[in-house]
């Protein structure tokens, strides 16, 4: 069983899941969609996915501002949650993914990757970076620290 991370954008969804130990986060693609309001072919990408990786746990990235209040991105975030709910039967988690899509930038730029092509990876890397988050805290908690 695995835990996926989702990056939720206006016309993409980054990917990453988890391996079986629940360690390291992978990015696994990104679902591109032509309008922002078109959200069916995307949701049914995603539960096959759910299904294909046999994932228990959706961690979604919750866009707050970065006075930690919650704008327009988080209430399309949680919508686009209670979509997925209906059609998942795994839990949903929010997390705080401040910063991530420039970290996610920064990283292809050290990584060397031309501006131009930066676009094409952002948000799976974000998607990444907001996983593995997850997965670091829950590995603290069990350590005990």
């Amino acid at each position: 069983m695995r835990i996926m991370g989702l990056d939720f954008g206006s016309k993409t969804v980054g990917v990453a899941v988890s391996d079986p130990l629940k360690i390291t986060a992978q990015g696994v693609g990104i679902i591109r969609r032509k309008s922002p309001g078109k959200l069916r072919q995307t949701l049914a990408s995603i539960v096959e996915m759910v299904e294909k990786y046999e994932v228990e746990r959706i961690v979604l990235g919750f866009p707050k501002n970065m006075n930690n209040t919650e704008g327009e991105r988080c209430e399309k975030t949680k919508e686009f949650a209670e979509l997925l709910s209906k059609r998942v039967e795994v839990p949903i988690e929010f997390w705080d993914e401040r910063l991530t899509t420039v970290a996610a930038d920064k990283i292809m730029m050290e990584s060397g990757i031309r501006r131009e092509n930066r676009k094409e990876y952002v948000d799976e890397i974000a998607a990444v970076l907001i996983l593995q988050g997850y997965l670091d805290l829950q590995a603290n908690k069990q350590a005990g620290l």
